[in-house]
């Protein structure tokens, strides 16, 4: 595994998906850092539960890895909630610094 993206992946292959897009972000917010992230993730495994509970497993997967890593957006859902079509939204813009920008000001 070279980047943090292909080891988020990884991670979350424990929810066993049938869909998993983890695409970096970081270019958008933190100078070359490989601290921001989008997964979408469509698993059975979130069958009957709700946002919360589906974000919680999504963490649990990730373990220590979350410590290195700023932000994380979630977008969950059950099979057949992708297959009705659902959409995933943009990312909003970063409003605070990272514990990995240097000295001086927010990424932006």
């Amino acid at each position: 595994m070279n980047t943090r993206a292909d080891q988020i992946r990884h991670a979350l292959s424990a929810l066993q998906p049938s869909h998993l897009e983890v695409i970096d972000e970081s270019h958008m917010h933190s100078r070359g850092q490989q601290t921001h992230y989008k997964a979408v993730i469509v698993s059975a495994a979130f069958e009957g539960r709700r946002t919360l509970q589906r974000h919680q497993a999504a963490y649990a997967a990730m373990g220590g890895l979350m410590q290195q890593i700023h932000a994380l957006g979630l977008h969950t859902y059950t099979p057949a909630e992708w297959d009705a079509g659902a959409a995933v939204p943009d990312s909003p813009h970063c409003r605070g610094g990272s514990k990995h920008d240097p000295a001086g000001g927010p990424s932006r």
